[in-house]
């Protein structure tokens, strides 16, 4: 992934965000990281509309999405990402507890690029956010032109 492409991490749980970005980092990622709290700020931010941040035209955005999130679940943000003639080009990566092979399937009936369990252990958490940050470290990853 380029530089100047944004990580959004859309993920209630502060200290599970920080882990991410910490770990991220360390596998020499050095994009500029958002966190988006709920569902709901994160379909604002995508859509452009609300009170909170909103993307820009022209850049290239990536997602991180939790599944167990306030307001809107994390299903219903994939759903409405990818039903959007711009946005279904962002790269949706589900990195979730959630571990239900039948929302495995759904999440990529629904067009998520990966679907990553969260373990459990913190160190194997740590681990398996730097190998993500390996992979968005080779991502081409493209732009988000229409601004609604």
């Amino acid at each position: 992934m380029k530089k100047e492409g944004v990580i959004l991490i859309a993920e209630d749980d502060e200290g599970h965000f920080e882990l991410i970005k910490r770990s991220l980092q360390r596998a020499g990622i050095c994009n500029e990281i958002l966190r988006l709290a709920d569902g709901q700020e994160t379909l604002d931010f995508l859509l452009i509309r609300g009170d909170g941040p909103k993307r820009e035209p022209d850049k290239q955005y990536l997602l991180l999405l939790d599944i167990r999130m306030p307001k809107i679940d994390g299903i219903e943000v994939l759903e409405k990402v990818k039903q959007d003639p711009e946005l279904k080009k962002i790269p949706v990566i589900m990195l979730t507890a959630t571990d239900d092979p039948r929302t495995i399937e759904r999440c990529h009936s629904l067009g998520c690029s990966v679907y990553i369990v969260k373990p459990v252990e913190y160190e194997d958490f740590a681990d398996a956010v730097r190998k993500v940050g390996l992979l968005l470290s080779v991502v081409e990853v493209p732009q988000i032109s229409r601004v609604k």
